[in-house]
């Protein structure tokens, strides 16, 4: 093929995404090729550099999601468009299978509570929403980042969404892998302050410029579709928020590692690790350390039986 796809191959993974209308339509042959070549045409495509070829967890968490929407339904029954206008199970249904439910967190040491929400949707059309921002720009963050670091920042944004909202909402339940997915999108953010001094002198420096350009519009454009959907039933800000932030401090820390100016490096690995640090302190001091949720979320079937005359409580745990 040639050295300069042998250098590549070496130092680049061996994974590449064409920056060019269409590309997207050539296997993967055909894109070694057009890079290994010798030819004054083919040299001049651009081609974007990730570390990976398939977004491996993004594929296994939104699986794992559809499969444990599908399951609630089927334990748990579909709930009156009254009651979920999502199209999914009953209300109480989401606590029961592990949804952020603050009182069961700090009173009943649920602490996986803040965690598990991540696997649960409230309806379908809640599910087709996060899953779509999940598959498409999740899956393709998590080729350029690679596996790791994007479960980092997935997890560590999916417990920081989780914290915000109990401090802000903590009577209410919640569930849903946008928290998280907002956390991908603060990373982004944090990825483009952290490379936005990067040189343009190489092709890849420069295409990875432009790229991050389209990305950052991207993000911003979808934060703002996020924020909208932020109080649709089940749906809180607070998580959406939490992850953001939480995306954005974590990301921090990881991609200042790949700055080569020393100064700048340490500047944002410093500014990442205290902001994660102090943000997670401070929600759990917070939390921890009077947080007085509602009583009531301990009996959750009761609890929306008060608001509704007729509710069914289909999904209660056998004494």
């Amino acid at each position: 093929m040639g050295r300069r796809q042998d250098r590549d191959r070496d130092n680049l993974d061996d994974y590449y995404h064409g920056y060019r209308e269409h590309a997207d339509e050539e296997n993967d042959n055909s894109r070694h090729k057009r890079c290994g070549r010798n030819n004054d045409h083919k040299e001049d495509e651009d081609v974007y550099i990730v570390k990976q070829k398939h977004g491996y967890f993004s594929i296994l968490f939104s699986i794992s999601q559809v499969g444990v929407l599908a399951a609630m339904m089927i334990q748990c029954g579909i709930a009156p468009l009254r009651l979920n206008p999502m199209i999914g199970p009953y209300p109480d249904a989401l606590s029961y299978w592990g949804g952020k439910n603050a009182y069961l967190i700090l009173e009943e040491d649920e602490n996986w509570r803040l965690i598990t929400p991540i696997f649960l949707h409230a309806g379908i059309l809640h599910l087709v929403g996060n899953v779509a921002v999940q598959m498409d720009a999740g899956a393709f963050f998590e080729q350029e980042w690679g596996s790791i670091n994007w479960l980092v920042i997935y997890l560590s944004s999916a417990i920081g969404s989780s914290m915000l909202s109990c401090i802000v909402m903590p009577d209410y339940v919640s569930v849903g892998s946008s928290g998280a997915v907002c956390g991908l999108f603060g990373a982004k953010l944090a990825e483009v302050f952290c490379r936005a001094c990067e040189s343009q002198k190489t092709r890849q420096g420069r295409i990875g410029h432009e790229i991050r350009k389209e990305q950052l519009g991207g993000v911003l454009c979808s934060v703002i579709v996020v924020g909208l959907f932020s109080f649709i039933p089940f749906v809180d800000w607070g998580a959406h928020l939490g992850g953001l932030l939480t995306g954005m401090a974590v990301g921090m820390v990881i991609f200042s590692c790949s700055i080569v100016t020393l100064c700048w490096r340490l500047f944002w690995f410093l500014t990442g690790a205290a902001l994660t640090v102090r943000g997670f302190t401070a929600a759990a001091n917070f939390m921890y350390g009077g947080l007085e949720p509602s009583q009531d979320l301990e009996d959750v079937c009761g609890y929306y039986a008060q608001f509704f005359d007729d509710y069914e409580c289909n999904c209660q745990l056998e004494n």
